[in-house]
């Protein structure tokens, strides 16, 4: 069964990601740089477990780009002194982009199929 395999990787991803936020806080850079390579894989793996789903490959692939966002801004932070979020700014409103189209767009136009469709094909 899929389900949990998928909750095991996302349980194993909030574990990633807190320890590089924490890595961050703390200013632990070597950590935290280390900590995005894992981090991003087991989004990407979600991802991937989640393309059978529009919805959920949607929304997985929102947190990808949330995570480069954050992963980017906390590189930004360490090395170049907070300056230049213009490439966090652009992961994140991609993410944002990203749900836009979903929402407004791709789930309106099946809602719309579904109802049209005969009740033998629902």
């Amino acid at each position: 069964m899929k389900i949990p395999s998928v909750r095991v990787h996302e349980n194993l991803h909030i574990i990633l990601w807190l320890f590089k936020d924490l890595s961050w806080l703390m200013e632990y850079k070597i950590l935290g740089l280390v900590m995005v390579v894992p981090t991003i894989l087991v989004a990407v793996l979600i991802a991937w477990e989640s393309r059978g789903d529009r919805s959920e490959l949607f929304h997985a692939s929102a947190v990808i780009l949330w995570i480069l966002a954050n992963s980017t801004w906390m590189i930004e932070d360490f090395f170049f002194n907070g300056h230049g979020h213009v490439i966090a700014e652009a992961f994140f409103l991609s993410g944002l982009a990203l749900l836009a189209v979903f929402y407004l767009v791709i789930l309106p136009l099946e809602r719309r199929k579904l109802r049209n469709a005969p009740p033998s094909a629902r």
